[in-house]
Formats: structure tokens, C-alpha cells, sequence
């Protein structure tokens, strides 16, 4: 039976994750070098893929000219005005709301920190409609996605079991986070992500196309 429906929040919740490297393939060319998009979506939800540093990697093509904790400050600067700026993405409200009707407990879990994630989440009022947010301080160093541990504190947290919960994420290192930990995973991949070929159980490009009743009813067909 489910009871408890757990978001990612970074490109799922709300895209910070475009304006991040679109910032950064402005930095780069600004510079005359190409980010390596493909390189750096590995990035995406932790570091389970890959340890690319756009900032070091960046540093290292202008053989040092470059410094990286400028280049870092110049990129948060520039990518901040626009993430907060921007709202939510379609589908994430209606699916709480529905949730909520249903007495399902809803969750984030994030491998952002707090400062990040609860500052967004107090802008875009929306802190009413969870029960509990988990996220990369919560949870020891080094334990973040693609480990099971921040979803399996968001289960102790609520109070429920792996297969009476439901993930939804948008990238590789989160579903593999999700499917460690045990719980049925909604794969929601980005134009960034979907590069990597992210996919869950079942698969959507928003959660505009997913409703409560849909998603109880491929639960039906998984047991």
C-alpha cells in the first residue's frame, strides 16, 4: 500500500540544474573553451559517476591563468539570479495536492545541503506540504546519492517501508540511490539528464503526465 511519495529537488522539484550549466558554458566560452556538457550532467544528483569539476577542469585548460575559487564565486553569482528566479515545474503541486487528499505522507530528499534546498523552498512557499526534508547534511560525509542512505533516512523519518514509498528523479545517481534503497523509483529526466539515458520503473518527461490514480496503477501491475 503506499503511503509516502519522496522527491528529488534539484531538476525535479525546480530546474536550478540548466541554469547552472548554461552559466557555465558562458564562462567557458568566454574564456574560447566548450564545456563538456556530457561530462558534467554525470555530476548531476552527486558524485557517484563522475568527479568533474567544471571550475578545476576549466583552471586546467587555461594552464592555471584561470583561478578556480573566481571562476566558482563568478559562476554561483551569475547562476544564482537565475534560479531565483524561476518556479516550479509543471506537475509537482497537483501531484502533492493529490497526495495530500489521500493522506499520503510527502518527502524531499535532496544531496544538496539545507541552506540551499529550505531557502528555496521557504521562497516559493511551499514548506506546508512536506513532512519531512532530508539532505546531504543529514546523512554522514560521503553518504549522499548514488548511496541509499539519504532515501533510507526519509523511511526512518517517516515511518514507512521501502515498498509503501515511491521516488521521483531526475537523475542517474538518484535512481541508483532509489533502487538501493529498495523503493519503486518514477525516472523524470531533464534535457541534461535525459543524455545520460536516466530511466526508473516507469519513466516520464514531467510530472505533468503522471497523476496519483496512474501511478497506484503501474504499483497494481508491479506486485
Amino acid at each position: 500500500m503506499l503511503k509516502a511519495l519522496i522527491f528529488d529537488f534539484d531538476g525535479l522539484i525546480l530546474d536550478t540544474e540548466t541554469p547552472e550549466v548554461l552559466v557555465w558554458q558562458s564562462i567557458y566560452r568566454e574564456h574560447g573553451f566548450e564545456l563538456p556538457v556530457d561530462e558534467w550532467a554525470k555530476t548531476i544528483g552527486g558524485y557517484g559517476i563522475s568527479n568533474f569539476d567544471a571550475a578545476e577542469h576549466l583552471s586546467s585548460l587555461s594552464l592555471g591563468r584561470l583561478d578556480v575559487d573566481s571562476l566558482k564565486a563568478s559562476h554561483l553569482k551569475e547562476s544564482a539570479k537565475i534560479v531565483h528566479a524561476s518556479q516550479i515545474l509543471p506537475g509537482v503541486i497537483s501531484l502533492i495536492k493529490q497526495a495530500k487528499e489521500k493522506d499520503l505522507r510527502v518527502a524531499i530528499g535532496s544531496s544538496s545541503p539545507h541552506s540551499w534546498v529550505d531557502s528555496h523552498i521557504k521562497r516559493l512557499d511551499i514548506l506546508h506540504y512536506f513532512d519531512c526534508i532530508i539532505c546531504q547534511d543529514d546523512v554522514p560525509p560521503g553518504r549522499t546519492k548514488p548511496n541509499p542512505d539519504i532515501f533510507l533516512k526519509v523511511l526512518g523519518t517517516l515511518n514507512v517501508k521501502h515498498d509503501e514509498a515511491v521516488v521521483f528523479e531526475d537523475s542517474i545517481n538518484g535512481v541508483t540511490a532509489a533502487r538501493r534503497a529498495g523503493i519503486f523509483v518514477v525516472g523524470v529526466p531533464n534535457q541534461l539528464t535525459a543524455r545520460l539515458g536516466v530511466s526508473g520503473d516507469i519513466t516520464v518527461s514531467s510530472l505533468a503526465q503522471l497523476s496519483l490514480y496512474d501511478l497506484n496503477e503501474h504499483l497494481k501491475k508491479r506486485r
